[in-house]
C-alpha cells in the first residue's frame, strides 16, 4: 500500500523550519536545513562527532522527518529503528 503524501500543514513547517533533516545516528542530534543551503552542513555531529546523515544511503533522496527510519522515496532503511533503547517510529507510522 501506497504512503499518502505530506498534507499541507506539514508541507508548511517545513517551508517555516527547513525543508530537510540531517540527524545524527548515533546520538540523535537533528538540525533542520533548506536546501539551498545543503553545502553548509557539517559533516560532523555537533555533540557527540559522529556523522551527520542528511541524505538516504541507499537512493541519495533528502530526508524528510527527524523521525524517519526508512526512506520515503526507496523504502531503505536510513538509521536503526530504535535509539537508545526506545522505538523511533509506532509501527504503522
Amino acid at each position: 500500500m501506497p504512503k499518502p503524501r505530506r498534507n499541507w500543514i506539514q508541507e508548511e513547517r517545513r517551508k517555516t523550519l527547513g525543508d530537510w533533516v540531517a540527524f545524527c545516528p548515533a546520538c540523535g542530534h537533528v538540525q533542520r536545513y533548506f536546501v539551498e543551503d545543503e553545502e553548509e552542513l557539517t559533516a560532523e555531529c555537533p555533540q557527540c562527532s559522529g556523522a551527520l546523515r542528511h541524505r538516504c544511503p541507499a537512493c541519495s533522496a533528502p530526508i524528510a522527518s527527524a523521525f524517519a527510519v526508512r526512506c520515503e522515496e526507496c523504502d531503505a532503511e536510513v538509521r536503526p529503528p530504535e535509539l537508545f533503547g526506545t522505538t523511533i517510529r509506532k509501527p504503522g507510522r
